[in-house]
């Protein structure tokens, strides 16, 4: 089980979420109106990569933009959350090992003391979320089911791997466990929000494209959209 989970089945969940995320991005380019929009994206080039780009920098940095310093507790749980769920995975020492092993490929990972640290910090950081959003009215008013499940399947490979690192004696239950939620989390990419993962690029570019050409947006060093 383990190999067919780590080998074919692992394969498939990348490919599903490669093809799947290429395809949401086409599909937002395609969305695009051009003809609405072709001031700032055939005449004003420069300005509206420079304005895409401080777009993206700011939004990816903690508090980089007024909307994150408007909601410091939010903002510190969102990244915290994203820090698991990306950078945890990328650099676990068991992760590079399996690429280790498979590809001949390795990096430098994280010590394991600092990965259980942030894996806690990111799951606390999602009950955190999930109790804001049943907490503030305005959050409440717009989360949905769906809303739940996306967040139910991101925290789920955190967990089982968790206990999976941290169980003594036969841990090849909860192993196992964390390999499936981990690949039905990358097939999940494409079809639920957390399709940000690409559209969060396309959707800041176009704001940053629209604020840096036609609103002023390149005024002063800050940025407050």
């Amino acid at each position: 089980m383990f190999a067919f989970l780590t080998g074919p089945m692992l394969w498939l969940s990348f490919a599903i979420f490669v093809i799947g995320c290429a395809w949401r991005v086409v599909k937002y380019v395609r969305g695009l109106d051009w003809q609405l929009d072709r001031v700032p994206y055939g005449y004003y080039r420069e300005l509206a990569v420079k304005g895409a780009l401080k777009s993206i920098f700011h939004w990816l940095t903690p508090y980089g933009s007024r909307s994150w310093r408007l909601k410091p507790l939010y903002t510190a749980a969102f990244f915290l959350l994203h820090v698991g769920l990306v950078i945890v995975p990328l650099f676990l020492f068991a992760h590079v090992m399996l690429v280790s092993e498979r590809f001949g490929l390795s990096w430098p990972t994280l010590p394991a003391g600092l990965a259980d640290a942030l894996t806690v910090l990111a799951m606390a950081a999602g009950v955190f979320i999930l109790l804001r959003r049943f907490a503030l009215p305005e959050v409440r008013i717009i989360t949905t089911a769906h809303d739940l499940w996306v967040m139910a399947i991101s925290l789920a490979p955190l967990l089982t791997g968790f206990v999976a690192a941290h169980q003594s004696g036969d841990h090849s239950g909860w192993l196992l466990a964390h390999i499936v939620t981990g690949e039905i989390w990358l097939v999940a990419i494409p079809f639920t929000k957390l399709s940000h993962v690409v559209l969060f690029f396309c959707s800041r570019a176009q704001i940053g494209v629209d604020f840096g050409v036609k609103r002023g947006g390149q005024r002063g060093r800050g940025i407050v959209w």
